[in-house]
């Protein structure tokens, strides 16, 4: 039981940075013309979409009840 709660706890601080902290992406965009190649690289920071940490939010807070209940 101990370790649900851990991963309760887990899963429920990375649901609530899931709303503060944004994902960094790149992409790399490239051109090709004969024997010249010309690359552009882009950097993007997003956030996950709020469904996806309030997903997050009440799985971290469901294992944590059931890793608190007793076994009958």
């Amino acid at each position: 039981m101990r370790l649900l709660i851990l991963v309760g706890l887990i899963v429920l601080g990375v649901g609530i940075l899931a709303f503060i902290i944004p994902v960094p992406r790149s992409n790399t965009h490239e051109a090709k013309i004969g024997d010249a190649s010309i690359s552009v690289t882009t950097h993007h920071k997003q956030k996950l979409s709020p469904a996806v940490g309030g997903v997050l939010c009440v799985a971290g807070a469901a294992m944590l009840i059931a890793g608190t209940r007793k076994p009958a």
